[in-house]
Formats: structure tokens, C-alpha cells, sequence
């Protein structure tokens, strides 16, 4: 079971300068860290772009989830990380040890060097980086990212295990190839079009999302999901009110998360904020 988030390009499309840019996707970075996102996905909308388009969007998003000590070796010096420093602190509890099952913390860590004998030498924000032995039937590269076990960092006892990474991940990915992902679970679209959510239909939807996952994809600014997939707000509407058609563009469900918004426009990080809200609560 995983939960996945959608956002488009072109979400930043009404930032008025880079920094202002870069302020707007750490709030959104924040909110996937906040409601436990597994996938952090970017799809195309290229005709939405203004002045900075995917590649800034994937780039920015991927060094807020990439832990700050690992930062500075993945990336280096960039044009698009230019204002990285406004970036707000995650703090996801798989980071800083606070999420540990008492079995040791998991870490993520780069691959600095392969040596002979299946042993490796990993930075994983220690003093230096540390030689592991990788476990069998597990090979690894130079540069790629892993996951380590620390139980002990005095002294230092560690070990590579073959998990995911901890925290989000953040990839580029087609909005249909993300929907029709095995682990998918129930795909959400959100917008002002969509079924009103409200407290008798919520318990059916977190039921679902709980036991199979989900997938909820947003809109950019003044740009909504139905023209970035060819439809119009009437058509989205028309299809909802029927029970006896099925959700448009390969959706299980469109909803309005914030049915009686009183401004005109919800941005993309507060829409995530309302809908993950509504969309992860517990009995």
C-alpha cells in the first residue's frame, strides 16, 4: 500500500520570481512530508508553464526530500536551487531517528566508492563516510542512493539493508503511467468540479484510501485538472452528478475537498493541505 501525490509542472506558474518559486514547492514538499507521502510525482502540463517549468519543479522538489546532510554531494551547485535556502525543514521523523521501531534508525546514504569483496563505502552524514558490506544478492554503484540501519553511532554500528529509502520519494512521470500503476489504490482527482465532499461520504473514502492506498492528483493556480486533461468544469460536473457513468480521465472518484472555498482560487500546497487532511484521517 502506498500513497502517491500528482502535482503538475506547471505549479508554480503564478510566482512572480524564482524565490518566491522556490517558497511555494517547499510547502509543498512540507505537506508530503507532513501526511506521510510515499511518492512525490511531477506530471507534465507543459502548455501551463510560465517561466519555470518542470525540470525546476522535479530539481527543487528532489533536494527538499533529499536529507541535508546529503545535500551539497547530490547536487552540488545548481541555477535552480539558486533560492534552496528558503526552503523550510522537512524534519521527517525517518531523518532524524524519532521514527525508529527500536531495531536502529534508518538513514539514507550515497555510495561513494565500490570496493572488492561486496564492501562499500557510503556517506550517510556520519563524520566520514563509512565501509559496509552489501547483503547478498544486492549490488550498488557509485552515486546511488541507499538505505542504512544505524543501531549505534558511538562507536558507529551500521549496517546496508535492501529497503526503501527513507522519507518521500520525488520522480517525472506521465499522468496516465502514475494512474495505471499496480500500486495506485483509489485515484483521487480534486477539484472545484468534483463531488462535494462532505462528513457522510469522507468514512468511504479513507476506508479505501487505508486499505489499498491512494493516489490524489492536483491542479496548478487558475488551472485546474480537467483542461490540463482536455475537459471542461461542465463536463467534469455532468459526469459526477451521474452515478451510472464512470469518473472521467481514468479516475475512480473527482472531489471538491474544499466545497465552500471563499476565495477565488486555492493554491496547489493548500489544496494538499485540506485534501490530505480530510483524505488520512483515522477513526
Amino acid at each position: 500500500m502506498t500513497n502517491s501525490v500528482l502535482v503538475p509542472s506547471s505549479l508554480v506558474r503564478e510566482a512572480e520570481d524564482k524565490r518566491e518559486a522556490t517558497r511555494k514547492l517547499g510547502y509543498v514538499a512540507r505537506a508530503a512530508a507532513v501526511f506521510r507521502t510515499d511518492r512525490l510525482v511531477v506530471f507534465p502540463d507543459e502548455d501551463g508553464e510560465r517561466k519555470w517549468g518542470g525540470g525546476f519543479v522535479e530539481t527543487v522538489l528532489r533536494y527538499a526530500a533529499t536529507p541535508p546532510y546529503l545535500r551539497k554531494e547530490a547536487f552540488d551547485t545548481r541555477d535552480e536551487l539558486e533560492y534552496a535556502g528558503v526552503l523550510p525543514p522537512l524534519r521527517l521523523s525517518s531523518w532524524t531517528g524519532s521514527d525508529s521501531s527500536g531495531s536502529g534508525s534508518l538513514r539514507q546514504g550515497i555510495v561513494t566508492q565500490v570496493g572488492s569483496e561486496g564492501r562499500v563505502r557510503v556517506n550517510c552524514g556520519m563524520q566520514h563516510p563509512i565501509s559496509l558490506q552489501t547483503p547478498p544478492g544486492m549490488e550498488v554503484e557509485e552515486g546511488e542512493r541507499v538505505t542504512i540501519r544505524v543501531s549505534s553511532r558511538r562507536p558507529v554500528r551500521a549496517k546496508l539493508v535492501d529497503e526503501p529509502l527513507p522519507g518521500f520519494s520525488v520522480e517525472r512521470t506521465a499522468l496516465g503511467d502514475a494512474l495505471d500503476r499496480p500500486d495506485a489504490g483509489v485515484r483521487i482527482a480534486t477539484s472545484r468540479h468534483g463531488t462535494p465532499l462532505s462528513a457522510a461520504s469522507l468514512g468511504g473514502y479513507v476506508e479505501r484510501a487505508a486499505r489499498d492506498g491512494m493516489t490524489v492528483a492536483f491542479g496548478a493556480p487558475e488551472r485546474g485538472l480537467p483542461p490540463m486533461l482536455g475537459l471542461t468544469g461542465d463536463e467534469v460536473s455532468e459526469a459526477v452528478a451521474d452515478p451510472s457513468t464512470d469518473a472521467p480521465a481514468r479516475f475512480d472518484a473527482w472531489l471538491n475537498t474544499i466545497p465552500d472555498q471563499g476565495s477565488e482560487v486555492v493554491r496547489t500546497e493548500e489544496a494538499m493541505f485540506a485534501s490530505l487532511g480530510c483524505l488520512t484521517l483515522t477513526e
